[in-house]
């Protein structure tokens, strides 16, 4: 690992492919205020406090005093935090953080293996913590060592559904409201490391013989959008710049590896090598469980389960797009407070109507509804996020990035020298409102949507929802929303907005005559699924007026009437079906007369032709 921090020291700040990540040395806050940290050092200072930390299984969070002391031995331990996962049985784990790397390795390599267990012992910074062999008395002495507490307990627990029911009521107004949704939503501290810490795991698995490998998160992990329990997505880059100039080097070096030559084409190659590491994880990492490998897939992908995490993890080699798409995303949530907010918010609502679904099709995905969150907020009067365009423009050298498809992810990277300042001082209640009387009148039918022009296009093909791809500007990141879903997004946000209006002018007396905290009003009325909504999109969903099964029941009463249960809206349409009955009744009449008559007529043929012979045989006997 100290061999691939020296690698990405000695980077080209021009290099094209792979994945540029700025030195461990560089602090996260440098110039910027601690609010604006730049995404490549987010992801550089998360990644050095996992290669700081080692998880450890314990019997329960009160073992935290002599796990502390027993493992303050190899160095000194700055944080600590206490997760539980529910299964069958309670499983308990602590994350311990050291000062330094060196430290955690210490601990890491001091670790044993025992005969109680079966498997190929593996070096890895997941671990468990077994009973002492020495005496009662020195276990009981050690226990009692000062020590700090632990920065939470039961960590990754989400806020149950009641408790945040209760804090919404209690807010103040509606803007407290989004903010209390917000902090008590988002992927907390611990989340975040522990999921460096799964993409550590991988990294170290294969640092032998790709010293300049990086396992890195992208998506909702890392972007600011991602909530408790979110999945993660992780990319695997091997070295694609080897002999890369050094700066303090006057000449490249005449030292240059053999390679093993690629004897297929690059997709083939590298959906054989994430079958050697599918087995890799299936085989040796510890945690890692029910892998699955999605190779034939436009981004194949290796799935799989973290039970010591409880992480659902996809893995891939070739999305360097996405993770580039991702840090547009935290740069978009970097520039004002009010971003994140807003998109949690809103991603609940839609949650709560039906609009999304956690299983993919014909759904708006979350990613779409981000897209649509960042776009209303750039085309208003006063801007609050700028174009990608501008963020294209303001780039320099050092922003240079271009996958090796030839997606060209070049915009500024560092937030101060964009030097763009919102005017905008709209609350998140008035932006809410406005975000869905924006939408209730957008014409999707004819336009598309442009984060990188901050304005509408003319709709290039037939897709119910056109949002071009920020950084795949040819692709349609919504085209799998279907007309239905479509409709119901228009009339949904018509239903808030109508459903908010009412709730913001209401909300102050709401509160002055307030004395009962289960009334539910805000936010909490927007998110409650009525059973009668206001307007229901019938555009595509008529009923019928009588199923066609019931047009031929076998209990129909001979003068037509209809069977119980079936009752028509308009009487014309109830005698043209009772017309139809009768005429198809007639028709049947008639064919089972014919039928009968034609059965008839064969069986008197074929006894005629069958007295013919004998007849004969009469004849000639005579």
């Amino acid at each position: 690992m100290i061999c691939l921090m020296r690698r990405l020291r000695n980077l080209h700040p021009g290099r094209k492919f792979g994945l540029k990540l700025r030195s461990s040395s560089t602090s996260a806050t440098g110039t910027l205020p601690e609010t604006k940290c730049n995404y490549e050092d987010f992801i550089d200072n998360r990644q050095q406090q996992a290669k700081c930390s080692i998880l450890v299984q314990v019997s329960s969070e009160r073992s935290y005093p002599e796990l502390y002391n027993y493992c303050s031995r190899f160095g000194s331990i700055v944080n600590a935090h206490h997760y539980c996962l529910r299964h069958d049985d309670e499983l308990n784990y602590i994350l311990l953080e050291y000062a330094r790397e060196e430290e955690a390795s210490a601990a890491i390599d001091a670790g044993g293996v025992t005969d109680e267990m079966s498997g190929t012992p593996v070096r890895s910074p997941f671990l468990w913590f077994r009973a002492s062999t020495g005496k009662k008395k020195e276990s009981i002495s050690s226990s009692t060592m000062p020590h700090p507490g632990l920065l939470s307990i039961d960590g990754c627990r989400p806020i149950g559904q009641e408790n945040l029911l209760s804090l919404l009521r209690k807010a103040e107004n509606i803007d407290r409201q989004i903010v209390e949704l917000h902090q008590n939503s988002q992927l907390n501290d611990l989340g975040v490391r522990m999921r460096f810490l799964a993409a550590l795991q991988i990294q170290q698995s294969i640092s032998g013989m790709f010293p300049s490998a990086q396992a890195v998160p992208f998506g909702s992990s890392v972007n600011g959008f991602g909530k408790m329990g979110c999945d993660l997505d992780l990319i695997l880059r091997f070295d694609k710049e080897r002999g890369a100039k050094n700066h303090q080097q006057t000449e490249p070096s005449r030292l240059i590896y053999h390679l093993k030559e690629n004897l297929s084409n690059g997709r083939s190659q590298t959906q054989r090598q994430m079958e050697s590491i599918g087995d890799l994880l299936h085989l040796f990492l510890p945690g890692v469980c029910h892998v699955r490998r999605i190779l034939q897939a436009r981004v194949p992908i290796i799935k799989y389960h973290h039970e010591h995490l409880n992480l659902e993890v996809d893995l891939s080699m070739s999305n360097l797009s996405g993770f580039y798409m991702s840090e547009l995303l935290y740069m978009f949530g970097e520039l004002d407070t009010r971003v994140r907010p807003l998109t949690f918010t809103i991603r609940r609502w839609a949650q709560s109507c039906g609009l999304t679904n956690p299983s993919p099709g014909r759904w708006i995905s979350n990613f779409s509804l981000s897209c649509l969150v960042i776009f209303f907020l750039q085309q208003l009067r006063q801007p609050i996020l700028p174009s990608i365009g501008s963020l294209v423009k303001a780039a320099d050298a050092d922003d240079f990035r271009v996958t090796e498809d030839g997606i060209n992810c070049t915009f500024v990277r560092d937030l101060e020298r964009l030097n763009f300042q919102s005017r905008n001082t709209s609350k998140l209640s008035e932006l809410l409102l406005q975000f869905f009387e924006f939408y209730s009148q957008f014409d999707f039918h004819n336009r598309a949507i442009s984060l990188n022009e901050a304005r509408s296009l003319a709709k290039p093909d037939h897709s119910a929802i056109y949002i071009v791809n920020p950084l795949e500007q040819l692709l349609n990141v919504s085209k799998n929303v279907s007309l239905e879903e479509c409709e119901r997004l228009r009339i949904e946000v018509r239903n808030a907005a109508w459903l908010l209006e009412s709730e913001v002018e209401n909300s102050s007396s709401v509160k002055e005559g307030n004395e009962h905290p289960e009334t539910i009003w805000g936010l909490l009325n927007l998110f409650k699924h009525p059973e009668k909504t206001i307007v229901r999109p019938n555009m595509f969903f008529k009923p019928r007026m009588v199923e066609v099964s019931d047009l031929f029941e076998n209990g129909m009463s001979p003068t037509g009437t209809p069977p119980a249960g079936v009752t028509y809206k308009n009487p014309s349409i109830r005698q043209q079906v009772q017309n139809i009955k009768a005429s198809t009744r007639n028709e049947l009449k008639q064919m089972r007369g014919s039928s009968s008559s034609a059965t008839s007529a064969s069986a008197a043929a074929a006894s005629s032709s069958s007295s013919a012979p004998t007849s004969s045989k009469n004849k000639r006997s005579r």
